[in-house]
């Protein structure tokens, strides 16, 4: 049976280990939401992580939705995230780039010129975001144009491709908890008359052609998807037949072999069980279609929960959120069983090293 702690392939990338450190905004950007020299660090102390997925990355200026997130669509970003890609491989580590287009989950005081936020719809989310003030109501959306999409669909492109020059392992994109691409899935939320709105096939339609010019860009075997099929962040309610959406959206990618799925179980950072929902038969599909990329889960697992996933099949790889703030040793912490530290909410989001790259390692432990 496979442990957490071996090594693994998916489709071009091979991690030392099974455990991965999931997405975790933290708003420490720099001016031109530029990676910073201590966001190299930050990721550097966590390069024990069989892989990394970076913080949820505007593809755009226009798909920015909090304060001090990074972006991947200036040269100068792609430098600063080079930086961080150094410090990770010379460590040993994996790091793939999560490509991130907020959609309405968006503030008019972060975007080019005070412009609306992008939708499927025109209804506003009831939900906030992280601006200059703190955080406030998100700014009411306007519909994208149909004849708007394959401008979004190429920057997802185009990002990808800026990921790989700047020496990421792969790209991850951000399908999920209420974002852009999840606007156009749910029809809870997608509320369009044409061909990207109404039936499963038209709702998939979009998210799909982002998929596919992604792999056109990098490759299949870079590539990996986030999920949250019943996840009601950010003003995200249920689809009337999530299980049927998402089997579809899968078997429309199959063609793409992509690297790996990333599947957040239940409600983000909250209930396992918020709507019902057959995980194992979505993992069931994808592995049938794509038998060599991995099937990543997310959501509230413990060490022992998630040696069990992996030792019975029903996961391979088990990704962490929270735990990887307060540990940077998470992996070894997990394979010796060893205390975990607590992370300081106060500190997430913004802010400086405090909270951020002080927290103490088990031989900083032992030497206090």
């Amino acid at each position: 049976m496979p442990d957490l702690f071996d090594p693994i392939r998916f489709g071009d990338i091979e991690a030392a280990n099974r455990v991965v450190m999931a997405p975790l905004t933290r708003d420490r950007a720099g001016p031109n939401q530029v990676p910073t020299p201590l966001m190299a660090t930050y990721y550097g102390q966590r390069a024990s992580a069989g892989l990394i997925v970076s913080e949820a990355t505007q593809i755009s200026p226009g798909a920015q939705g909090y304060l001090d997130t990074p972006g991947i669509h200036s040269a100068e970003q792609v430098e600063g995230w080079r930086r961080v890609c150094d410090t990770v491989h010379a460590k040993g580590g994996k790091i793939v780039l999560q490509l991130w287009h907020v959609g309405r989950i968006s503030h008019v005081s972060l975007l080019p010129g005070g412009a609306q936020p992008v939708s499927s719809t025109a209804r506003p989310a009831r939900a906030k975001t992280f601006t200059a003030n703190g955080f406030e109501p998100v700014s009411p959306p306007r519909a994208l144009d149909r004849t708007e999409i394959p401008g979004v669909v190429e920057t997802y492109a185009r990002a990808a491709h800026n990921a790989i020059a700047a020496g990421f392992d792969g790209v991850e994109v951000h399908s999920a908890n209420g974002y852009l691409l999840e606007q156009f899935l749910r029809d809870s939320i997608n509320d369009r008359g044409d061909e990207y709105g109404g039936s499963i096939e038209n709702r998939v339609r979009f998210p799909v052609e982002a998929m596919t010019a992604v792999v056109a860009a990098i490759g299949g075997g870079r590539t990996g998807l986030r999920l949250s099929p019943v996840s009601p962040v950010n003003d995200a309610g249920q689809d009337s037949d999530a299980q049927a959406l998402f089997a579809h959206y899968l078997d429309r990618l199959a063609p793409l072999k992509l690297a790996y799925v990333h599947v957040i179980e239940g409600a983000t950072g909250g209930a396992r069980d918020v709507a019902p929902f057959d995980f194992e038969a979505l993992r069931l599909r994808f592995k049938r279609a794509n038998p060599g990329g991995a099937w990543v889960v997310n959501n509230g697992y413990t060490r022992a929960t998630a040696l069990d996933a992996v030792a019975q099949g029903r996961a391979d790889m088990v990704a962490f959120g929270k735990p990887f703030i307060a540990n940077p040793d998470l992996v070894q912490r997990l394979r010796i069983d060893a205390p975990l530290n607590t992370p300081v909410m106060a500190t997430f989001y913004g802010g400086g090293a405090q909270g951020y790259t002080d927290y103490p390692t088990l031989p900083d432990a032992a030497a206090s």
